[in-house]
């Protein structure tokens, strides 16, 4: 298993924690063709597991698989920015919700040019992002993606709270960004339950070491 080292970012409600990941070997399909070679149950699972912050055991289960889109469909703008000098090609969404239904997030999976192979502390440095540094607002991040008649309806950029970023030396960087399932917006000023942090960041490193391993 990979050691993480979770990097947290604090602004106002939102959060960022950066895990630096090595690189993985794979099997047949090779890591780098597995967005693409893969099923979409494989690269989203229906359910993640997490664990809440006594200690105890939970899932986070998916609400839906949106379409491929382009980077600058799928990423916030500063995020697609900060990407393209990367050769970022498309990117991947799903989101997921708590056991409880209380919170929700989305992952983006940004695949990058097959040449990309640039250190993980470059990819926080094109997003602004340093391990300790204070940030000003909510950080770049993924798009959240809703889904009409589920717990992630009411998801949008306004309920965007908090975030999380995993890098590795591999063409993939998953973004997250989390919100409260009730749609209730981002308030400058507040700050974020531990729960939705703790989703943002368990999401990003569930999905980036399923893509990997």
């Amino acid at each position: 298993m990979p050691t993480v080292v979770p990097v947290v970012l604090l602004a106002a409600v939102a959060s960022v924690a950066v895990s630096w990941l090595p690189a993985h070997s794979g099997t047949a399909p090779p890591v780098r063709e597995r967005w693409h070679t893969w099923p979409a149950r494989d690269i989203f699972p229906a359910a993640i597991r997490g664990t809440s912050p006594s200690g105890a055991g939970t899932r986070y289960r998916l609400a839906g698989v949106a379409p491929e889109a382009a980077c600058e469909r799928a990423l916030q703008p500063a995020a697609a920015r900060a990407l393209a000098p990367l050769g970022c090609l498309t990117t991947l969404r799903a989101t997921y919700a708590d056991s409880t239904e209380t919170f929700v997030a989305t992952a983006g999976i940004a695949v990058l040019s097959d040449s990309a192979a640039t250190a993980p502390s470059s990819v926080a440095r094109l997003l602004g992002l340093r391990g300790g540094d204070r940030i000003q607002g909510r950080p770049p991040s993924v798009r959240p993606a809703g889904f009409p008649g589920g717990v992630a309806e009411g998801f949008g950029e306004r309920q965007y709270v908090a975030g999380a970023l995993v890098a590795g030396h591999d063409r993939y960087v998953v973004l997250t960004a989390a919100g409260y399932a009730d749609g209730r917006p981002y308030v400058a000023g507040g700050r974020a339950d531990i729960r939705l942090t703790r989703l943002a960041v368990e999401l990003a490193d569930a999905l980036y070491r399923g893509l990997t391993r």
